[in-house]
């Protein structure tokens, strides 16, 4: 608690040397998290108001998401993502409504001599227990504020930008320690999905392998793993990227997606954005964010379209945790 009163006292010198030796993204590899009932820091998908992901769509179009929103229910407790100093009050809004409320947290101090790396964020629609003074990586911050209230339906969230509008969702997003490669199964795919659950059939068709298409003429040479629209996207083994994979050839919305090729399976992963096209990934880690499908197919179950470069059946690899 000394930390709190940082004037003059030892022990907050103490904690400020500290930290200057070993900043947050030097201790850990992702921020912590940051409200409480959702430790992986699930990302916003789609409702009526629109997406919760970087670069989303604002303003009918004419604008873009320049934050992140963090999914956390009406009052919630909220914690800090990263050691550091507040700074606030930051209002979003302007307009004095139920959730216009939020505070900045930066670390280190940018006078620091000399000039250290770190993180500057805001996060918005949450009231912290104070805006000034210094606060340690996963301490209470605050409490979510009721924005329900003020937009019926839409799934609360916390708005997570960084200061200098770059794309946090690597940071929010803590990686998946990699299984050991010799285990046949790949990892999870997408987030809210831990088992790789496949979609069943809505009015568009089904999900498995093997499914019609073309009206019977044809046959479904993937498999369709359920991921909302908006989720992270991992890496289901090792391997080298490649990219983009246009599947539509249309530029519609979800018309994206990247090859990943290990020393034993060659997949596609098509209807996401992957954080690159190119270089190497390892199984489980962070791979790219699920596109908007239900902007071009509404009213299916939004997907991530799995196909093994040699049209060969992915569900035996996919299928998790069946059988333990």
């Amino acid at each position: 608690w000394l930390i709190f009163s940082c004037f003059s006292s030892l022990p907050c010198e103490v904690f400020t040397k500290q930290l200057d030796a070993h900043p947050p993204q030097q201790q850990h590899g992702h921020w912590a998290q940051i409200c409480s009932g959702n430790p992986t820091n699930r990302i916003r998908g789609c409702d009526r108001y629109g997406c919760g992901n970087f670069g989303a769509d604002r303003h009918s179009g004419k604008g873009k998401h320049v934050g992140v929103d963090v999914i956390c229910s009406d009052g919630a407790t909220v914690y800090a993502p990263f050691s550091g100093q507040l700074s606030g009050p930051i209002r979003f809004f302007h307009n004095g409504n139920a959730i216009d409320d939020g505070m900045q947290l930066m670390f280190p101090d940018p006078a620091s001599s000399p000039p250290l790396p770190g993180y500057c964020v805001k996060l918005v629609c949450i009231h912290p227990i104070r805006y000034h003074g210094q606060i340690r990586r996963g301490e209470r911050l605050g409490k979510m504020l009721p924005m329900q209230q003020v937009y019926p339906g839409i799934i609360s969230h916390i708005h997570v930008e960084n200061c200098d509008h770059s794309d946090p969702t690597h940071l929010l997003t803590p990686d998946v320690p990699p299984l050991p490669q010799q285990d046949g199964r790949w990892a999870a795919v997408c987030s809210g999905n831990p088992t790789n659950e496949i979609r069943g059939c809505d009015k568009y068709g089904c999900g498995y392998y093997g499914a019609p298409r073309r009206n019977g003429k044809g046959k479904h040479r993937a498999v369709d793993v359920i991921c909302a629209d908006g989720a992270t996207v991992y890496a289901p083994f090792s391997g080298q990227l490649s990219g983009p994979i246009k599947f539509f050839h249309n530029g519609n919305a979800i018309d994206d997606g990247v090859q990943i090729r290990g020393p034993e399976f060659c997949v596609k992963l098509l209807c996401i954005h992957p954080i690159r096209y190119s270089g190497q990934i390892s199984k489980g880690q962070v791979l790219g964010r699920m596109l908007p499908m239900q902007r071009v197919f509404p009213g299916i179950t939004s997907h991530i379209h799995v196909e093994n470069c040699d049209h060969s059946d992915p569900t035996s690899n996919l299928e998790r945790g069946k059988g333990q």
